[in-house]
């Protein structure tokens, strides 16, 4: 007969009577596990999360029993990083990161597990006994980060944390990311249904209030041997009042087994007493009914499986209130109230908490130390303090006049600093709402929650009028989003190296703020290599880590002095995270960039691209060679000219680049030239009938074939490939039957004055009109492969706008507008320069002015014939034979005068005014045999 079977038999009546033996059967359950965990020879610690009441057990109980082992919950693979936290300013969260899968599915990549730790948390206590007590060993018992992820389901990971949507200056949910989070003592009802129960008997709005009021506040202050069955209590209950979910409750349930397995592991190879060891686990945890449950158990241990070959990198990352809460579905500024009400029960019970040497931050100040309540409880025989903490009242703190009218003037002056319209008036309306919310909740002394709800109904009106509302004025008033920072020391060697390379811009990278760099690289060159890591750091890093005001890097262009906005510090998880992934930036940037390029989706333009990068970032050479060699094989296997308007944008810039750096073209810019070309003239035909197929795409393989065409040839390419490709085409889009014709003009296969009249026949049908802007628009994309054919887009987009009826002409315009905006840099300028070449200048010259396709010169009267030669003239000699015949056929002979040849007279007349030319001739003529007349 245990001390617990009058309980047993007191609750199993109850419940018989009121709710029939399933209910008896889950009471007596219940209080089956507190007898089985007290019973253990391994002393088993119940813990919750961030729970100060847990903290403040943990303190006492380590001073009073000073074990040598503690064995924790928590994966067994962080263990190197415990000695880290002495480098850090809590909160922060110890972190494994796998970046390269191997047997886990590649579209979980990249894999991270966090587990946070604050200051108000059992845990950080037994960590910071272990590591300053001498010949005291702390070990790590759950499953790895590997084995978290070798349990979760093939079919799609779960969301055990959804990632944050973004992340600003006071709200911090994004500094986890979306790793999976481990956290110890995981207390919260599994029934949505009971959950429900609890929240609305107790008059609470969430989880974490229920918590604090009827969990936190009556064990703060309670024994050892209270607090252990209590906890051990509620786990119990949470665990058998739960959804029937096979597939959770088999983790758990492994879970369970596998911290037994290492533990027993441990004490057979160490041969230490177990009288001398604490077992900290979850609450949950405690009441675990696994076969493997005890050291006395002589069930089989359970089967480990090995590690995958995933290579892991572990270290440590900020952490803040905010981010836990997100992570772990915390209400809003609830860790925040445990932290207070942390340093409160410290000062008032007089627990003198353990803390880490060396550890950043402020400590909290506790009041004189008092004896040690149930140091021995595990010495004595164990007493039943359950049926006493359940049948007796709770005990009610009286009203604390002082501390909430603190909190009153506190709000109302944060308030005034954030621009609401409060006053002292409003400070005594939140102390009496205050009174009176605890009031009608039965609580005798108002918590930090009735202080919020009241702050809110009193101070805020219907606006905010800043940033922050009354809630979360409230959370700052009450001990704010502490938010954590690692060490320098404890920074993996990548980030400290980073450190190093910028200290000679004299800023402090570990703060928060954003803080203002100022470059002067021509005066300074000591501080190119630091904007050569900013632009680095730039590409790697989130967008607000390192934001150039002034500068910019683009091939071609070096400035001569910049400007940064650095918040290094404020992304501090990304930085770390880099370390995971190489020992410098350059390698973790080069790493990158191979995986854009030989990824299993990558594509010509991100192999450009990554070119281009490495060009800009790591300084070409031969890395960026395998990149171009890279792109030159996609390119070749690409089957779609989807990205070809990119992949000719991109090739421009390197090619100019190249010839204006160097003497001559790499091999693998000649390559993608010569495969470019055969690519694109074998798309073409293809591309041109594609319905689904843009005109930009194929404007820019024109742009392509037209634009390099005498490197191609130059190259050993045929001109022929691309005449037969133009031939072979025959669009039906109108857009791209014009373009069409303006590659036929380009080759001149059509002449202009063809192209023109075809516009013009185009114009003139009637049943052409309506398409007739989307010929047009196919004119203004051939701007780009033909930039000659300019002056006559612009007569025909100036024929469009003076000839076409509204009703077709306005419906139009948005298209074309759009079409110029997007393509803005390569085809605007011409059409601009064009218009200002054929317009006028002036608006008084608009007024007389005609446009030159309209004021060509009229066509002069054809001329009468005029009969010349021997014929005509002997005709003339003899006329009576020619007006006989006229006389016969009845009409009258009219005789013209005879042709003379256009400027005869004036040549006759300079040859008689200077007639020693033709003397000269004749006498040539004389001499040779000749006459001259």
């Amino acid at each position: 007969m245990t001390v617990f079977e009058p309980l047993r038999e007191q609750l199993t009546d109850a419940a018989r009577a009121f709710g029939g033996d399933t209910v008896a059967g889950i009471l007596s359950g219940i209080v089956d596990d507190v007898d089985r965990a007290l019973a253990e020879e391994l002393e088993i610690f119940p813990v919750c999360h961030h729970s100060p009441a847990s903290a403040l057990a943990m303190a006492r109980r380590l001073r009073g029993k000073r074990p040598s082992v503690i064995y924790l919950e928590l994966c067994e693979d962080l263990a190197p990083l415990l000695a880290e936290l002495r480098n850090c300013k809590l909160p922060v969260a110890l972190q494994a990161f796998a970046s390269r899968l191997e047997g886990f599915p590649a579209a979980w990549a990249p894999l991270s597990v966090v587990a946070p730790i604050t200051e108000a948390s059992a845990e950080y206590q037994a960590i910071a006994y272990a590591l300053d007590t001498p010949g005291v060993e702390i070990v790590l018992v759950d499953r790895s980060t590997d084995h978290v992820f070798q349990w979760q389901p093939r079919d799609g990971a779960e969301d055990a944390a959804a990632p944050a949507s973004g992340e600003d200056d006071d709200r911090q949910e994004a500094l986890h990311g979306d790793s999976v989070g481990i956290e110890i003592g995981e207390l919260r009802p599994g029934f949505a249904e009971l959950e429900e129960h609890l929240l609305w008997h107790g008059k609470v709005r969430h989880w974490s209030e229920w918590w604090d009021q009827y969990v936190e506040q009556p064990l703060s202050g309670a024994d050892y041997a209270t607090y252990r069955q209590v906890m051990v209590m509620i786990g119990s209950l949470f665990r058998r009042l739960r959804p029937q979910d096979a597939a959770r409750r088999d983790r758990d349930e492994d879970r369970e087994r596998y911290m037994w397995t290492r533990m027993r592991e441990h004490l057979a190879a160490t041969g230490t007493d177990p009288a001398d060891c604490l077992y900290v686990c979850g609450a949950f945890h405690a009441a675990s009914r696994v076969e493997q449950f005890g050291l006395t158990s002589d069930a089989e241990p359970f089967a480990i499986t090995p590690r995958t070959a995933t290579r892991w990198r572990y270290g440590l990352i900020p952490s803040s209130h905010s981010a836990i809460e997100a992570q772990f579905g915390l209400a809003s500024g609830s860790v925040s109230i445990a932290a207070a009400t942390w340093e409160k029960a410290v000062k008032r019970s007089g627990v003198k908490p353990f803390r880490i040497s060396g550890q950043q931050g402020k400590a909290p100040r506790g009041g004189k130390a008092l004896p040690v309540k149930g140091g021995a409880a595990k010495d004595e025989p164990p007493a039943d303090r359950l049926s006493g903490f359940l049948s007796g009242p709770p005990a009610l703190d009286g009203l604390d006049e002082a501390e909430l009218l603190g909190w009153c003037v506190d709000i109302v002056r944060l308030a005034r600093r954030n621009g609401y319209l409060a006053s002292t008036a409003d400070a005594i309306a939140v102390f009496e709402t205050s009174v009176l919310l605890a009031g009608m909740r039965g609580r005798a002394r108002p918590t930090p929650y009735d202080f919020q709800d009241a702050a809110v109904t009193c101070i805020e009106k219907d606006r905010v009028p800043g940033r922050r509302d009354v809630a979360r004025l409230c959370e700052i008033l009450l001990g704010g989003d502490r938010i954590g920072a690692v060490g320098y020391d404890a920074l993996p060697p990548l980030a400290r190296d980073v450190h190093d390379r910028l200290e000679p811009l004299g800023l402090d990278l570990q703060r928060r703020t954003v803080q203002r760099a100022l470059l002067d690289l021509h005066a300074e060159p000591d501080l190119v290599p630091c904007s050569d890591l900013l632009w680095i750091l730039r590409r790697l890093l989130p967008d607000g880590a390192a934001r150039p005001i002034m500068g910019s890097r683009r091939l071609g262009e070096r400035p001569i002095q910049e400007s940064w906005d650095l918040a290094i510090g404020r992304h501090q998880r990304e930085l770390v995270e880099l370390g995971y992934e190489g020992v410098s930036v350059e390698q973790v940037l080069e790493q990158r960039l191979r995986r854009a390029a030989w990824g299993p989706d990558a594509t010509a333009v991100a192999a450009l691209e990554a070119v281009e990068d490495a060009i800009l970032y790591l300084g070409g050479g031969r890395f960026a060679g395998e990149l171009g060699a890279r792109a030159v094989e996609l390119l070749a296997a690409e089957r779609t000219v989807d990205e070809a308007p990119e992949v000719v944008r991109r090739i421009r810039r390197l090619l100019a680049h190249y010839r204006a750096t160097g003497p001559e073209l790499p091999r693998w810019c000649q390559a993608f030239v010569v495969e470019g070309y055969a690519h694109y003239c074998t798309l073409l035909p293809t591309a041109f009938a594609d319905e689904a197929g843009g005109v930009r795409q194929v404007a820019a393989m024109l742009g392509f074939l037209f634009g390099m065409e005498s490197l191609a040839l130059s190259l050993g390419c045929d001109h022929a490939q691309l005449e037969l490709a133009v031939r072979q085409s025959h669009p039906e889009a109108p857009a791209k039957v014009a373009l069409l014709w303006a590659a036929k003009a380009q080759l001149g296969l059509m002449t202009r004055d063809e192209l023109r009249a075809r516009c013009d026949e185009l114009l003139a049908n009637p049943l052409v009109v309506p398409s007739f802007p989307l010929y047009m628009s196919g004119f203004v994309q051939a701007l780009d492969p033909a930039p000659a054919l300019a002056p006559l887009v612009v007569e025909a987009m100036s024929k469009a706008f003076g000839r076409l009826p509204d009703a077709v002409l306005l419906p139009w315009l948005p298209n074309l507008i759009g079409t110029l905006r997007e393509h803005a840099r390569e085809l605007v300028p011409t059409l601009v320069r064009e218009a200002a070449r054929t317009f006028p200048a002036s608006l008084p010259a608009l007024d007389s002015w005609t446009p030159p396709w309209e004021s060509a010169a009229p066509a002069a009267a054809p001329a009468e014939p005029v009969a010349s030669g021997p014929v005509a003239d002997l005709l003339a000699a003899n006329p009576l034979t020619c007006d006989a015949a006229a006389a016969l056929l009845g009409h009258p002979a009219q005789w013209a005068e005879p042709a003379r040849p256009a400027g005869d007279g004036k040549v006759r007349e300079l040859l008689e005014r200077h007639p020693e030319t033709t003397g000269a001739v004749a006498e040539l003529l004389a001499l040779t045999g000749g006459s001259a007349r």
